[in-house]
Order: C-alpha cells, then structure tokens, then sequence
C-alpha cells in the first residue's frame, strides 16, 4: 500500500486530501479540505495550512495536478499568481517522491480509471465508454479544461491508455448563429482576441447574460457570474435561465469541434460547473449544438457524451497518474 497526499489547484480553489493506493491498485480519497488561492502567497504556505489542520503526520509523497501547462520546470497557474517550480517541490514540501501533472491531464486519468457507475448519459447512443479509441474530456469551471486520452491493447495484450493534456480552451470561440455573432462582437470591444474559454467557463455567463439583454434592448444587468448562475440553475429568472440556456448550446457546440479535432470515440464532460449542469444539459441544446457539424452530423450522432459525477476526479485522477509513475505496471494496467 502507498499512503500520499492529493492536491488539486485550480484557479479558485486547492484541495488536498489524504490518500491510498491498495495492495491490488485500488485508489480511496480522504474527505478534502478546500483552501482558497487568494488567501495564500504560495502552494508551500498552503500546504502548511494543510498540515495544520491535519490530525496525523501527513506522507512524504504527494500527486499534485495544477491548473495550467506543465511542460518544464516552472509552471505558471493560468488563473491564479502562484508560480511552482517542479524540481524544487521535494524540498520545499518535505517529499520523497512527487508526481506534477495539468488539472485537466488528472481528470482524464479519472475518466479512464473511474467505474461506469460514475457516469451518466448526456446524448448520443447509451452505452459505456469504449475500450479502444480516444476519449475528449471537457471541464468548464473558472476556465475550459481540455484532456484527451487513448485507449489501446499493448503487444502483451493487455489493456492501457494514455493521457494528453491541451490547453483547448484558448482555441478562437467560433459563433455559429446570430447571438454568437452578438456576443463575440461585444467581447471583441474589450479583447484583442476572444478565446472558447472567455464564453464557455463559469464567468463567461456574464457575457452571455449582457448579450442577451442587450438583443432584447433591455438595460444590462451589474450582476456577476454567481449569481447569474444562481437564478439561471434554479429557473427563477427568464433572463438568467435563457443564458444559462444559451450557455449549454456553446458548450456542445465546442465540445464537438474538440471530438472532431481528438477523433474522439466518446466525450466525458466534467468539472464543478458541469456537475452542476448535470440535470439541464440533456434537455438543452447542448445535443443539437454537438451534433451540428455539417456533413458529419451523422458520424457525430454515434459518439456517446456523458458527465462524470465522481465527488473529486481531479484528485482521484493525480492519484492515478501518480501510479502510473511510480507504481508496479500491474496495478495500473
């Protein structure tokens, strides 16, 4: 058995967890604790905090997956002012032993590890996850994570996969209709370049929100995203609930460009946001918007979309990849 630390940062929020991987390759999470990023200079005071509030000495290892690329030696955070440099985290934390990964590259190796009774049926044809092929992972939280991974039989034939994190989300957002059209022109006022991330994350409800009142000529409503989020989930607003509306079309139209881009057998929508959306996006537009992709709307209506419900894939997901790194290929395979 290996016991190790799982922290998952994103732009808002880091939470860390105890964990442990069985003797048979098994993953169990602790009940995380959640800090906020803003409160805290660094990932090392945060894990100080952490260990803290612990009741027992924490491991000397750890999984760490990081909102943002993580592709040398100091990774940058996309969405908040921490900087980590990878080959100083050893001692920095007290660590023996450390896996680095992108948030969205955990999420995926959640995709693959987690056990169908984690998932639910968005459109497309009800069945499971294939076991060959590649799979889109889509999240919109703070911003847009995008993952994919690859599912493969070695020459031993044994099952395996592999992950590839993206930064998909900085792709241009491309509007299909008129409304699109209004609000990538509204944003274009105020941004050089307009990214799928500014309209199809948690935040980008308030430029849906603003474009739509000004379509019906309405004064724009000062209200953040949270809240727009609020009224629009609970139905209780028709302008909210109509960008909350609007917002699932954008979300299916981008996740089936990325399942065109990936050749993507089956797409996995998550993150916090998505779980939230969870009961809304199979009678939105989200179906119409994915399928809508001219000559392959026919090809595009085969492939399964489903929303992971696992209470913290990103955790669970760097524990895998930890696993993969350091663990006997057995239990991962």
């Amino acid at each position: 058995m290996t016991d190790l630390v799982a922290v998952d940062i994103g732009g808002t929020n880091a939470r860390f967890a105890l964990a442990n991987i069985g003797e048979k390759g098994e993953i169990s999470i602790g009940e995380p604790i959640t800090l906020a990023t803003s409160d805290y200079a660094s990932l090392q005071t945060a894990w100080e905090e952490f260990e803290r509030r612990c009741d027992r000495p924490v491991p000397r290892a750890a999984a760490i997956a990081v909102a943002g690329p993580v592709n040398g030696d100091t990774v940058r955070m996309t969405n908040n002012s921490w900087v980590l440099r990878t080959g100083a985290l050893d001692d920095q934390l007290g660590l023996d032993a450390v896996t680095v990964l992108n948030d969205f590259a955990a999420v995926a190796h959640a995709v693959a590890r987690a056990p169908e009774d984690q998932f639910i049926h968005i459109t497309g044809p009800e069945k499971p996850l294939p076991d060959l092929g590649t799979v889109s992972v889509i999240g919109p939280g703070t911003g847009l994570g995008v993952a994919h991974f690859h599912r493969f039989t070695t020459k031993e034939g044994v099952r395996a996969y592999l992950v590839q994190a993206t930064e998909g989300g900085h792709i241009d957002f491309a509007p299909v209709d008129q409304i699109d059209d209004l609000i990538l022109s509204r944003m274009r006022g105020r941004h050089r370049r307009v990214s799928t991330e500014r309209v199809n994350s948690g935040p980008g409800i308030v430029e849906i929100h603003s474009a739509l009142a000004a379509l019906e000529k309405r004064p724009v409503p000062q209200l953040d995203d949270r809240t727009i989020w609020e009224r629009g989930l609970a139905r209780e607003d028709s302008l909210a609930t109509a960008a909350v509306d609007r917002f699932c079309m954008s979300l299916g139209s981008v996740a089936g460009d990325y399942a065109l881009a990936h050749g993507a057998s089956a797409v996995v929508i998550a993150g916090g946001l998505g779980y939230r959306l969870r009961d809304i996006l199979g009678r939105s537009g989200f179906a119409e918007r994915f399928r809508f992709k001219g000559r392959y709307e026919q090809m595009m209506s085969s492939i399964p979309v489903k929303l992971i419900v696992h209470p913290q894939p990103g955790l669970f997901g760097a524990v895998a990849a930890f696993q993969m790194e350091h663990g006997p290929m057995e239990q991962v395979l």
